[in-house]
Protein backbone atom coordinates (compact mmCIF):
# COMPACT_ATOMS: atom_id res chain seq x y z
CA UNK A 1 0.00 0.00 0.00
CA UNK A 2 1.18 3.69 -0.88
CA UNK A 3 1.53 6.25 1.48
CA UNK A 4 -0.49 8.38 -1.12
CA UNK A 5 -1.75 8.79 -4.26
CA UNK A 6 -1.81 12.00 -6.38
CA UNK A 7 -4.03 12.33 -9.01
CA UNK A 8 -2.70 15.32 -11.79
CA UNK A 9 0.66 15.74 -13.44
CA UNK A 10 -0.06 19.62 -13.44
CA UNK A 11 1.89 22.59 -11.18
CA UNK A 12 -0.04 21.44 -8.18
CA UNK A 13 0.57 17.78 -9.16
CA UNK A 14 4.20 18.05 -9.45
CA UNK A 15 4.96 20.46 -6.44
CA UNK A 16 3.50 17.85 -4.43
CA UNK A 17 4.64 15.02 -5.92
CA UNK A 18 8.27 17.03 -5.48
CA UNK A 19 7.76 17.80 -1.51
CA UNK A 20 6.47 13.39 -0.92
CA UNK A 21 9.75 12.57 -2.70
CA UNK A 22 11.61 15.16 -0.80
CA UNK A 23 10.32 13.51 2.51
CA UNK A 24 10.47 10.03 1.53
CA UNK A 25 6.94 8.97 1.23
CA UNK A 26 6.18 6.05 -1.07
CA UNK A 27 2.98 6.93 -3.59
CA UNK A 28 2.12 6.78 -7.06
CA UNK A 29 1.67 9.56 -9.41
CA UNK A 30 -1.29 9.19 -12.03
CA UNK A 31 -1.60 11.49 -14.81
CA UNK A 32 0.21 12.60 -18.27
CA UNK A 33 4.13 11.93 -18.60
CA UNK A 34 3.50 14.93 -20.64
CA UNK A 35 2.40 17.07 -17.66
CA UNK A 36 0.66 19.65 -18.63
CA UNK A 37 -0.94 20.89 -22.18
CA UNK A 38 -2.19 23.66 -20.50
CA UNK A 39 1.04 25.21 -19.92
CA UNK A 40 2.47 24.19 -23.01
CA UNK A 41 -0.21 26.84 -25.14
CA UNK A 42 0.73 29.41 -22.71
CA UNK A 43 2.31 32.54 -24.60
CA UNK A 44 3.81 34.13 -21.79
CA UNK A 45 3.81 33.49 -17.85
CA UNK A 46 5.04 36.54 -16.23
CA UNK A 47 3.75 36.02 -12.43
CA UNK A 48 6.13 33.27 -11.73
CA UNK A 49 8.88 33.76 -9.40
CA UNK A 50 12.07 33.17 -10.54
CA UNK A 51 11.06 32.61 -13.95
CA UNK A 52 11.08 36.08 -16.43
CA UNK A 53 8.41 36.35 -19.01
CA UNK A 54 9.11 32.67 -19.45
CA UNK A 55 7.15 31.12 -22.32
CA UNK A 56 4.86 27.89 -21.60
CA UNK A 57 6.93 25.46 -23.38
CA UNK A 58 10.19 27.04 -21.48
CA UNK A 59 8.16 26.51 -17.83
CA UNK A 60 7.11 23.16 -19.66
CA UNK A 61 10.81 22.25 -19.99
CA UNK A 62 12.00 23.41 -16.48
CA UNK A 63 9.25 21.22 -14.91
CA UNK A 64 9.94 18.11 -17.32
CA UNK A 65 13.75 18.22 -16.21
CA UNK A 66 12.74 18.78 -12.75
CA UNK A 67 10.96 15.53 -12.89
CA UNK A 68 13.62 13.46 -14.70
CA UNK A 69 16.01 14.78 -11.90
CA UNK A 70 14.33 13.74 -9.31
CA UNK A 71 13.87 10.39 -10.21
CA UNK A 72 9.95 10.86 -10.26
CA UNK A 73 7.75 8.09 -12.11
CA UNK A 74 4.02 9.11 -13.67
CA UNK A 75 1.59 5.93 -14.36
CA UNK A 76 -0.54 7.37 -17.47
CA UNK A 77 -3.27 5.59 -16.33
CA UNK A 78 -6.84 7.13 -16.05
CA UNK A 79 -9.07 7.28 -12.83
CA UNK A 80 -11.75 5.63 -13.04
CA UNK A 81 -13.05 5.44 -9.34
CA UNK A 82 -12.21 6.00 -5.81
CA UNK A 83 -13.21 4.26 -3.03
CA UNK A 84 -13.00 5.20 0.80
CA UNK A 85 -12.40 1.94 2.65
CA UNK A 86 -12.33 3.63 6.31
CA UNK A 87 -8.80 3.79 6.43
CA UNK A 88 -7.53 4.04 3.34
CA UNK A 89 -8.50 4.65 -0.72
CA UNK A 90 -8.90 2.12 -3.06
CA UNK A 91 -8.39 3.62 -6.71
CA UNK A 92 -9.57 1.81 -10.15
CA UNK A 93 -7.32 3.37 -13.11
CA UNK A 94 -8.00 1.29 -16.64
CA UNK A 95 -7.24 -2.70 -15.29
CA UNK A 96 -5.12 -2.06 -12.44
CA UNK A 97 -5.93 -1.34 -8.71
CA UNK A 98 -3.67 0.72 -5.97
CA UNK A 99 -4.19 1.43 -2.40
CA UNK A 100 -3.62 4.19 -0.59
CA UNK A 101 -3.64 5.67 2.93
CA UNK A 102 -4.35 9.18 1.46
CA UNK A 103 -4.61 11.47 -1.85
CA UNK A 104 -4.14 14.42 -3.02
CA UNK A 105 -6.51 15.46 -6.15
CA UNK A 106 -4.67 18.03 -7.99
CA UNK A 107 -7.01 17.23 -11.26
CA UNK A 108 -7.28 20.54 -12.63
CA UNK A 109 -10.93 22.28 -14.24
CA UNK A 110 -12.89 19.42 -14.57
CA UNK A 111 -14.47 20.11 -17.97
CA UNK A 112 -15.77 16.94 -19.03
CA UNK A 113 -18.60 17.85 -21.59
CA UNK A 114 -21.10 15.11 -20.30
CA UNK A 115 -23.94 14.70 -22.29
CA UNK A 116 -27.53 14.08 -21.73
CA UNK A 117 -28.47 10.76 -20.27
CA UNK A 118 -24.72 9.85 -19.68
CA UNK A 119 -24.71 10.60 -15.86
CA UNK A 120 -28.24 8.05 -15.31
CA UNK A 121 -26.97 5.15 -18.01
CA UNK A 122 -23.39 5.05 -16.16
CA UNK A 123 -22.69 1.29 -15.39
CA UNK A 124 -26.08 0.38 -18.01
CA UNK A 125 -23.84 0.77 -21.24
CA UNK A 126 -21.93 3.84 -20.64
CA UNK A 127 -18.69 3.21 -19.34
CA UNK A 128 -15.12 5.19 -18.71
CA UNK A 129 -13.10 2.30 -19.27
CA UNK A 130 -12.03 0.64 -21.99
CA UNK A 131 -9.68 -3.00 -20.89
CA UNK A 132 -12.35 -2.69 -17.91
CA UNK A 133 -15.60 -3.41 -19.60
CA UNK A 134 -14.17 -3.97 -23.37
CA UNK A 135 -15.39 -7.90 -23.08
CA UNK A 136 -19.14 -6.98 -22.31
CA UNK A 137 -19.39 -5.94 -25.96
CA UNK A 138 -17.60 -8.53 -27.91
CA UNK A 139 -19.23 -8.88 -31.62
CA UNK A 140 -21.98 -5.80 -30.30
CA UNK A 141 -22.49 -2.13 -31.94
CA UNK A 142 -20.71 0.38 -29.99
CA UNK A 143 -19.77 4.03 -30.05
CA UNK A 144 -16.40 5.55 -28.08
CA UNK A 145 -16.39 9.61 -27.62
CA UNK A 146 -12.67 10.56 -26.95
CA UNK A 147 -11.27 14.36 -26.69
CA UNK A 148 -7.69 13.14 -26.79
CA UNK A 149 -4.95 10.83 -29.02
CA UNK A 150 -3.52 9.37 -25.91
CA UNK A 151 -6.84 7.34 -25.97
CA UNK A 152 -6.61 5.81 -29.67
CA UNK A 153 -4.81 2.47 -28.25
CA UNK A 154 -7.69 2.04 -26.46
CA UNK A 155 -10.12 2.57 -29.72
CA UNK A 156 -8.43 0.04 -31.11
CA UNK A 157 -8.62 -2.34 -28.44
CA UNK A 158 -12.17 -1.82 -28.45
CA UNK A 159 -12.29 -2.79 -32.28
CA UNK A 160 -11.03 -5.79 -31.78
CA UNK A 161 -13.59 -6.81 -29.17
CA UNK A 162 -16.84 -5.48 -31.10
CA UNK A 163 -18.15 -5.93 -34.26
CA UNK A 164 -19.15 -2.25 -35.21
CA UNK A 165 -17.30 1.29 -33.40
CA UNK A 166 -18.70 4.80 -33.97
CA UNK A 167 -16.07 6.77 -33.63
CA UNK A 168 -16.34 10.95 -32.29
CA UNK A 169 -13.11 12.49 -31.49
CA UNK A 170 -13.87 15.90 -30.42
CA UNK A 171 -10.06 16.80 -31.20
CA UNK A 172 -7.76 17.04 -34.71
CA UNK A 173 -5.25 14.69 -36.12
CA UNK A 174 -6.37 11.41 -35.08
CA UNK A 175 -5.29 8.64 -36.40
CA UNK A 176 -7.56 5.29 -36.41
CA UNK A 177 -7.62 3.17 -39.63
CA UNK A 178 -9.75 0.33 -38.92
CA UNK A 179 -12.37 -0.80 -41.29
CA UNK A 180 -14.81 -1.85 -38.25
CA UNK A 181 -14.22 2.00 -37.19
CA UNK A 182 -16.65 4.31 -38.68
CA UNK A 183 -15.26 7.74 -38.08
CA UNK A 184 -18.11 10.66 -37.41
CA UNK A 185 -17.34 14.36 -37.23
CA UNK A 186 -20.73 15.12 -35.54
CA UNK A 187 -21.18 15.69 -31.80
CA UNK A 188 -23.49 13.59 -29.55
CA UNK A 189 -25.89 15.58 -27.82
CA UNK A 190 -27.51 12.56 -25.72
CA UNK A 191 -27.46 9.24 -24.79
CA UNK A 192 -31.04 7.03 -25.36
CA UNK A 193 -32.18 4.15 -23.04
CA UNK A 194 -34.00 4.18 -19.79
CA UNK A 195 -32.76 0.83 -18.33
CA UNK A 196 -29.94 0.56 -21.01
CA UNK A 197 -28.06 2.26 -23.53
CA UNK A 198 -30.02 2.31 -26.78
CA UNK A 199 -28.42 4.82 -28.88
CA UNK A 200 -27.11 8.13 -29.57
CA UNK A 201 -28.63 11.00 -30.80
CA UNK A 202 -26.89 13.75 -33.16
CA UNK A 203 -26.39 17.28 -33.52
CA UNK A 204 -27.72 17.05 -36.84
CA UNK A 205 -31.00 15.62 -35.23
CA UNK A 206 -29.74 11.45 -36.60
CA UNK A 207 -29.92 8.69 -34.47
CA UNK A 208 -27.64 5.84 -33.98
CA UNK A 209 -28.21 2.67 -32.24
CA UNK A 210 -25.72 1.14 -30.09
CA UNK A 211 -25.28 -1.64 -27.01
CA UNK A 212 -23.21 0.66 -25.10
CA UNK A 213 -20.76 3.77 -25.50
CA UNK A 214 -17.46 4.56 -24.18
CA UNK A 215 -16.60 7.77 -22.95
CA UNK A 216 -12.72 8.37 -23.41
CA UNK A 217 -11.59 11.61 -21.81
CA UNK A 218 -8.62 13.73 -20.03
CA UNK A 219 -10.95 14.15 -16.67
CA UNK A 220 -13.78 12.54 -14.98
CA UNK A 221 -16.85 14.66 -13.45
CA UNK A 222 -16.17 14.69 -9.94
CA UNK A 223 -19.96 13.23 -9.12
CA UNK A 224 -18.73 9.82 -10.72
CA UNK A 225 -14.92 9.60 -9.38
CA UNK A 226 -15.36 10.06 -5.67
CA UNK A 227 -19.24 10.83 -5.16
CA UNK A 228 -19.06 11.73 -1.33
CA UNK A 229 -16.63 15.01 -2.31
CA UNK A 230 -18.07 18.06 -0.94
CA UNK A 231 -18.37 20.72 -3.22
CA UNK A 232 -17.79 24.27 -4.12
CA UNK A 233 -19.58 25.93 -6.86
CA UNK A 234 -18.44 23.17 -8.79
CA UNK A 235 -14.73 23.59 -7.37
CA UNK A 236 -13.82 21.18 -4.55
CA UNK A 237 -13.97 22.70 -1.33
CA UNK A 238 -11.00 22.91 0.87
CA UNK A 239 -9.58 24.72 4.42
CA UNK A 240 -6.03 25.97 4.51
CA UNK A 241 -4.49 23.07 4.96
CA UNK A 242 -6.05 22.05 1.83
CA UNK A 243 -8.03 19.26 3.32
CA UNK A 244 -11.04 18.15 2.02
CA UNK A 245 -14.43 17.21 3.70
CA UNK A 246 -13.25 13.13 3.53
CA UNK A 247 -10.56 12.29 6.08
CA UNK A 248 -6.81 11.70 4.38
CA UNK A 249 -8.32 13.62 0.92
CA UNK A 250 -6.27 17.06 0.14
CA UNK A 251 -7.03 18.91 -3.30
CA UNK A 252 -4.89 21.08 -4.93
CA UNK A 253 -4.50 23.66 -7.94
CA UNK A 254 -7.79 25.25 -10.19
CA UNK A 255 -9.74 22.07 -8.98
CA UNK A 256 -10.25 24.24 -5.64
CA UNK A 257 -11.10 27.58 -7.41
CA UNK A 258 -10.19 30.70 -8.66
CA UNK A 259 -7.67 32.24 -9.36
CA UNK A 260 -6.71 29.86 -11.91
CA UNK A 261 -3.00 30.25 -11.41
CA UNK A 262 0.36 28.33 -11.61
CA UNK A 263 1.46 30.12 -8.88
CA UNK A 264 -1.28 29.21 -6.60
CA UNK A 265 -1.36 25.65 -7.85
CA UNK A 266 2.47 25.02 -6.77
CA UNK A 267 1.74 26.81 -3.07
CA UNK A 268 -1.02 24.17 -2.79
CA UNK A 269 0.50 21.85 -3.57
CA UNK A 270 3.27 21.76 -1.59
CA UNK A 271 0.60 22.72 1.44
CA UNK A 272 -1.30 19.23 0.66
CA UNK A 273 1.55 17.33 0.31
CA UNK A 274 2.98 18.87 4.17
CA UNK A 275 -0.93 18.13 5.48
CA UNK A 276 -0.54 14.85 4.30
CA UNK A 277 2.69 14.13 6.06
CA UNK A 278 1.29 15.67 9.24
CA UNK A 279 -2.08 13.44 8.81
CA UNK A 280 0.21 10.10 8.24
CA UNK A 281 1.93 11.22 11.44
CA UNK A 282 -1.23 11.06 13.25
CA UNK A 283 -2.29 7.86 12.05
CA UNK A 284 0.67 6.14 12.83
CA UNK A 285 0.46 7.24 16.60
CA UNK A 286 -2.80 5.57 17.14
Amino acid sequence: MFDAAIIGTGPAGLSAALNLKIHQKSFIWLGSKSLSKKIQKAEKVMNYPGLSNVTGEEMLESFLKQVEDMKLDISEEMVNSIMFLGDHYYLMAGSNVYEAKTIILATGITNVGRIIGEENLVGKGVSYCATCDGMLYRGKTISVISNSNRFEHEVEYLSNLAEKVYFFPTYKDYKISKNNIEVYNTKPTAIMGEKKVEGIELNDGSKVEIDGIFCLRDSIALSTLLPDLKLDDGHMAVNRKMETNLQGCFAAGDCTGRPYQYTKAVGEGNIAAHSLIEYLAKEEKR
